[in-house]
């Protein structure tokens, strides 16, 4: 990067580690520093939530309002129908209206925690606004003839899927297309002139920036974030139990706080200063702690992250809840959170079972022998029968499982 950002909110987005690229960023950072600016970024419908995953962008844009601009939250009400091919081995499923606006629904919940939606604020639209109407030949004719196909099989996203001699279809293949003019109208409705997004979707940006400019030679700029992979290679997001979801009745505020409290020694630092809003020189002194100092750093991580997402009454009740199963463990204990469906409790799950089903042991052989060595014990009390029943009202609000001395997790039901 050879220029040195003025504008307040790229000087954040460069300080806390926010940039993976720009299309003109001294352009852009001209605009910015000359007044507010528009920009978006887009979700599709595909879940009932939003998941950790997304929280990278939806702080992008806080920080774009906390700046003085104006974001647009832009929900996929018409490009879900279409599915995103990105990076995908496989076509997405299809989904019904009804399920894409159950979607929507649930979605909204999380981004009033983040961004102030009151008069003169923050935007929440859908493409369906503007996709579903569409007339197919005037699309075509108006739209379509500004797209290269050469070019489009050039993108990365499209190219591997290609190499890999796995199916693209047409519906897919439109996705790129019905994107980009996503950004041409959100510039002709609401004078939008930035679209941001993952690195993954750079690709889908450019093409947006391309047909604005074509149609309206509108002054448009796109701004990508890095996909983010833990220390260790996972994908940040990603745990044991599935997806770390956003919204608080797919994961309770106690699960979503014990999440980032087990963040690696690693990225401590580099989390406190993409997922909370302490000055970046605390950020460096926190994620530069080691031994119990890094320990503290991560309830600190983890107390900021559940505030803003769920408030800081629930951080400090998870925080509360946290030290009570850690006391009871020990010291030195390893508190993790493991989870089990409650359909699987209704009817009664072996301890066995639970082990396997919970990721604790790797298999059921594996599970037998740690029991018969005497090395798993349920609220303190030892188990020697593989056999032994557990059911939801036993668990109730949780159970600690001590797998040796100083493994403890506590199983909740999901």
């Amino acid at each position: 990067m050879t220029h040195r950002p003025t504008s307040e909110f790229l000087t954040v987005m460069v300080e806390r580690g926010y940039l993976a690229d720009c299309t003109d960023m001294q352009a852009l950072d001209q605009a910015l520093t000359q007044g507010p600016v528009t920009a978006y970024i887009g979700y599709d419908a595909t879940a009932a939530s939003l998941h950790v995953g997304h929280l990278l962008n939806i702080m992008m844009l806080r920080w774009f309002q906390k700046t003085g601009n104006r974001p647009i939250t832009l929900m996929g009400g018409g490009t879900t129908k279409v599915g995103d091919p990105s990076f995908r081995s496989e076509e997405r499923p299809l989904l019904d209206a009804a399920a894409i606006q159950s979607n929507i629904d649930g979605m909204q919940q999380v981004f009033a925690r983040y961004l102030d939606y009151g008069a003169d604020g923050a935007v929440m639209l859908n493409n369906a606004e503007w996709l579903d109407d569409l007339n197919y030949l005037d699309f075509l004719r108006d739209i379509g003839r500004h797209f290269s196909v050469n070019r489009m099989l050039s993108f990365e996203s499209v190219r591997s899927r290609l190499d890999r001699e796995q199916s693209l279809s047409f519906l897919e293949f439109n996705y790129m297309i019905l994107q980009a003019y996503d950004f041409l109208e959100l510039y002709r409705r609401h004078g939008c002139r930035l679209q941001m997004g993952g690195s993954d979707q750079w690709g889908n940006i450019v093409n947006g920036i391309d047909l604005t400019r074509r149609v309206v030679d509108g002054a448009v700029w796109g701004l990508t974030s890095p996909l983010l992979t833990t220390s260790d290679g996972r994908k940040m997001g990603k745990s044991a139990g599935g997806a770390v979801w956003l919204n608080g009745a797919m994961l309770s505020p106690y699960e979503f706080w014990q999440f980032w409290r087990n963040t690696t020694d690693a990225d401590v630092g580099r989390f406190l200063k993409l997922y909370t809003e302490l000055p970046v020189a605390e950020c460096d002194r926190l994620g530069a702690l080691s031994g119990s100092g890094i320990n503290d750093a991560k309830v600190i991580l983890a107390n900021e992250v559940t505030a803003l997402l769920h408030g800081p009454d629930a951080a400090a009740s998870a925080q509360a809840t946290a030290r009570a199963v850690f006391e009871q463990g020990g010291a030195g204990g390893d508190l993790e959170i493991v989870t089990l469906p409650r359909a699987e409790a209704a009817d009664g799950i072996s301890v066995a079972q639970m082990l396997v089903r919970t990721g604790i042991a790797p298999s059921g052989k594996e599970a037998k022998r740690l029991i018969a060595e005497g090395g798993l014990r349920l609220d303190n009390d030892p188990v020697t029968d593989p056999q032994r029943m557990l059911d939801a009202d036993l668990i109730g609000d949780g159970i600690k499982v001590s797998v040796g001395k100083k493994k403890h997790r506590m199983l909740l039901l999901a």
